[in-house]
C-alpha cells in the first residue's frame, strides 16, 4: 500500500505538508495543496488513522451499543448516528448486546480498549452506573432508556405521554377490553405500562390483561395466541414495540380473526410491513432521525467539553392512526 512518503514524492512536498494537508491545521498554498490531494487520489492512499489517533490522543471512531439490531427502531437510530458521525469525520462501531449483560460488558470492555471517542449507548435492564468502564471517562450518551445518572447525556422518548394517547385513542374508538404486551428488557416497558394504565384508569376501565415479555416477536406471538384462545378474549391488543406488534399480528391471522372487526391492533416504531398489510398497522412513530442525530450531537459536545453540565432530551412521538383501530 502507498505511504505517506510515496505522496510526498509524487506530489514534490515534504511529508510535513501532506500531513498539514490531512490534517487541515495549519495554512497550506492552493497549488500545494491541489497537488497533494491530486496525489493522494491517484495512489489511492488511505491514512493510517491508528497512527494519527495515537498522535493526537484522539479516536476517529465512536460506538454504538444497541439491545437488538434486528428491531427496525434501533436500524434506524444506525443509520442515523451513521450518517451524522460521517459528517464530522468520524466511523461508527456497532454492537449488539441481544439485552445480554454479559454481552453488554464485553462489548463495552471492547469499546474502552479500542480508545473510541465516545459511546452512544441503549443500556440492558441490568446495566448499573456504578461499573468500571461507565466511570473511566469514556464519553457515553443514553439513549431510549432511563438510567439513574447525573454522568451521562440522555435522549428520551416521552413514553408515558405516548402510550397514554395511544390507549386513548383504542377507548374513544369503541374498545373496552385492551390488553397490553409490554417489552420486560428496560424502563421503556415500564413507562409505556403507565400510560397504558393511566388512559384507562381515567376512563373507569381496567386492562383485560397485563403481561411483560421478552421483546421478541416469537414472545408477542405467543401471548396474543394464548389472550385470543382464551373465552372472554380481548377487543383489542396494544404492544409496546414493533417486534411484539409483528408477533401479535401473525398471531391474529394464525387464529383465523380479522383485525380490527374481532380485535383491534396498535403498537410503536414504524415499520415497512406495518404500511404494507391490511389493514396497516395504527402507532406511534418515534423521531428515530431526531434521535440519532440529537445523541450523536450531544456526544461531539461531550468530548469537546467533558466538564459540562448533562443534558436530557425528551422527544415526543407521533400517532398514526390507520386501519387496524378502526371505530368498532
Amino acid at each position: 500500500m502507498p505511504s505517506i512518503k510515496d505522496v510526498a514524492k509524487k506530489a514534490g512536498v515534504s511529508t510535513a505538508t501532506v500531513s498539514r494537508v490531512l490534517a487541515n491545521n495549519a495554512p497550506v498554498r492552493t497549488e500545494t495543496r491541489e497537488r497533494v490531494m491530486q496525489a493522494i487520489e491517484e495512489l489511492d492512499y488511505r491514512p493510517n488513522l491508528i497512527a494519527r489517533s495515537l498522535r493526537s490522543q484522539k479516536s476517529a471512531k465512536i460506538g454504538l451499543v444497541v439491545s437488538d439490531i434486528r428491531n427496525p427502531f434501533f436500524t434506524a437510530i444506525g443509520r442515523a448516528v451513521e450518517d451524522a458521525a460521517y459528517e464530522q469525520g468520524y466511523s461508527v462501531l456497532m454492537c449488539n448486546t441481544d439485552e445480554n449483560p454479559e454481552k453488554e460488558k464485553m462489548y463495552l470492555n471492547i469499546l474502552h480498549d479500542e480508545s473510541v471517542a465516545g459511546v452512544i449507548f441503549s443500556p440492558t435492564h441490568q446495566f448499573s452506573t456504578s461499573t468500571e468502564k461507565f466511570n473511566s471517562g469514556m464519553p457515553f450518551v443514553i439513549i431510549d432508556r432511563t438510567v439513574k445518572t447525573e454522568k451521562a447525556d440522555m435522549v428520551l422518548l416521552d413514553n408515558f405521554s405516548a402510550a397514554y394517547e395511544l390507549a386513548s385513542h383504542l377507548v374513544e374508538n369503541g374498545y373496552r377490553k385492551i390488553a397490553g404486551l409490554f417489552g420486560n428488557a428496560s424502563t421503556t416497558g415500564k413507562d409505556r405500562q403507565r400510560g397504558f394504565q393511566e388512559a384507562l384508569q381515567e376512563r373507569n376501565l381496567k386492562p383485560a390483561a397485563v403481561h411483560f415479555v421478552e421483546p421478541r416477536i416469537k414472545h408477542g406471538y405467543d401471548m396474543t395466541v394464548e389472550l385470543l384462545t382464551q373465552a372472554d378474549r380481548p377487543d383489542a391488543i396494544f404492544t409496546s414495540n414493533s417486534l411484539l406488534t409483528a408477533g401479535a399480528f401473525q398471531a391474529i391471522r394464525d387464529c383465523n380473526l380479522t383485525v380490527p372487526d374481532e380485535v383491534a391492533l396498535v403498537g410503536f416504531d414504524e415499520t415497512t410491513w406495518g404500511a404494507l398489510v391490511d389493514p396497516p398497522i395504527t402507532l406511534i412513530v418515534q423521531p428515530t432521525e431526531e434521535i440519532g442525530r440529537t445523541a450523536t450531537e450531544l456526544l461531539f459536545q461531550r468530548i469537546a467539553e467533558g466538564e459540562r453540565a448533562p443534558k436530557t432530551v425528551i422527544l415526543k412521538g407521533k400517532m398514526l392512526v390507520r386501519g387496524s383501530s378502526a371505530p368498532r
